[in-house]
């Protein structure tokens, strides 16, 4: 609910930019931007990401434990097993993409098998495999593309002189000014948000399906302490949405504007969800009473 309340509000920004540059006729327009820039996105995101970072696909006899996990993760989440791609990179961490779960794919970067131990990648993927469940992906990429749209329709602005309404008049010049400067970082802020909040579901449900939150926990410290220290090689701002820690986290700004919500947050939010998790088994699996 509260990432479609977000999604609202974000094309109710670039509707509403699109007014003020344009009147009603922009308005329509941006709408039309809107919708055409989303189908875009949904065939062509996980070709353009993949291609961007040389990702190589593997099977069952290149990559057998890797391929393993996340087959079994799969059966578990019910959905259909997702292409399986590698990254040749020194820098650990993982990204899902796809439309949708019949056309999804999980890639992982080769340092993560030097630095994680079986349970903890089972984690990461299974991370990676909520958010294919669920269609985070597809959901973070319109956003994007929509702020982007929303940034870059304010940058027209300025160029052209500001805004116009319906009858071609000039309107406030501070009025534009603001606009101009206000709602990209509006646009950002929505954006940013989105994110954040498709990764505290992927968190939890990933720690359901792998069984063991505090591996996944484990892992997220381990990415983000090599993260903070080297940033990854070929990582984009663009992108960095999409992976399970943020390859700019040494170099990130406030929290605000972060992709990804705190490390530290994750990680207290997995340890009690494994508690729970523990307590639950306790529960059923402890002998009845004697009579």
């Amino acid at each position: 609910m509260k990432t479609a309340m977000l999604m609202a509000l974000m094309t109710a920004l670039l509707m509403l930019i699109g007014d003020f540059f344009g009147g009603l006729k922009g308005m329509t327009i941006m709408l039309f931007v809107g919708v055409a820039m989303n189908i875009f996105t949904y065939w062509n995101s996980d070709k353009m990401v993949l291609a961007h970072y040389d990702a190589q696909q593997v099977d069952r006899n290149s990559a057998p434990e890797l391929y393993g996990i996340v087959e079994n993760l799969a059966k578990k989440a019910n959905i259909p097993m997702p292409k399986v791609y590698i990254i040749d990179s020194p820098v650990p961490n993982a990204f899902a993409t796809g439309r949708d779960p019949e056309h999804a794919a999980v890639a992982v970067n080769t340092a993560l098998a030097d630095l994680l131990d079986k349970d903890e990648i089972a984690g990461v993927l299974a991370h990676e495999i909520s958010h294919v469940k669920h269609r985070d992906i597809l959901i973070s990429t319109i956003a994007a593309s929509m702020a982007g749209a929303i940034s870059t329709i304010a940058q027209w602005g300025m160029f052209f002189g500001g805004g116009r309404d319906e009858d071609g008049e000039s309107r406030n010049p501070i009025a534009s000014i603001l606009v101009m400067l206000l709602a990209p970082i509006a646009a950002m802020l929505i954006q940013m948000a989105v994110s954040r909040s498709r990764e505290y579901m992927a968190d939890k449900s990933g720690g359901e399906l792998c069984g063991d939150p505090n591996a996944l926990a484990d892992a997220l410290l381990k990415i983000e302490a090599f993260a903070e220290r080297r940033v990854m090689p070929g990582a984009t701002e663009a992108t960095a949405h999409m992976f399970i820690i943020n390859p700019f986290s040494g170099v990130d700004a406030k929290q605000l504007f972060s992709t990804h919500p705190a490390t530290e947050e994750r990680v207290r939010l997995l340890r009690e969800q494994a508690r729970a998790m523990g307590e639950y088994c306790l529960l059923y699996t402890s002998p009845s009473p004697r009579d």
